[in-house]
């Protein structure tokens, strides 16, 4: 009998009244559902303001085949919130030993390098992310603040975190500048066809 396909949507916003309700990561978040959906994936679904057990997401990662991170992009990180997440879920892995089973270096095999005790081989993770940020910021030398850091670097310290356990990371999407000159409908639109590429459906 074929194993059925499962997903793991994880939305990290965090609302702040009458100024940041999460609409726009709402509808990221259903856009990958519905296209998930239809492409027969089981989705498991975690909001992380509404709140969350260590443990049972420990358990829907290892259910889990492509595991996508919806997020803005709130003072140059995902919101505080989701660092309390990654905390609390990945030291429960590491505790139960089902997410890895420390950092992969021995003593009686100095070639193993740092990073490489992970357990969580054959998985997927994918950040989407929203940004006041415009595309143009990034990967480009002559800008002033990132100085050429494309968005993949910009997003290491969350994707080092799957990584570290073994999850295999693919090219993230994001919508660009959303206060100002952004084409939020756009974005919207063209996020199925990222995520047939990127996870190969």
């Amino acid at each position: 009998m074929k194993k059925s396909k499962k997903a793991l949507l994880i939305n990290t916003h965090l609302t702040y009244p009458n100024w940041s309700e999460g609409l726009l990561n709402d509808a990221f978040h259903q856009k990958a559902k519905d296209f998930l959906e239809a492409h027969n994936f089981e989705v498991l679904e975690t909001k992380v303001e509404d709140g969350y057990q260590a443990d049972e997401e420990v358990e829907k990662h290892l259910e889990a085949d492509l595991i996508i991170l919806q997020t803005p992009i709130n003072w140059f990180g995902a919101p505080w919130i989701y660092k309390k997440y990654v905390d609390e879920v990945f030291n429960s892995g590491l505790l139960s030993k089902k997410f890895l089973t420390g950092d992969g270096r021995t003593r009686e095999d100095a070639s193993r390098q740092y990073g490489t005790g992970g357990l969580l081989h054959g998985k997927k993770f994918m950040v989407c992310a929203t940004w006041n940020a415009p595309a143009a910021s990034f990967s480009d030398a002559s800008q002033q603040l990132f100085k050429g850091a494309s968005t993949a670097d910009f997003l290491l310290p969350i994707t080092s975190n799957y990584r570290f356990c073994g999850v295999a990371i693919v090219p993230d999407y994001n919508c660009f500048d959303i206060f100002k000159d952004g084409d939020i409908t756009k974005d919207l639109e063209n996020y199925p066809s990222h995520l047939k590429s990127v996870f190969e459906l």
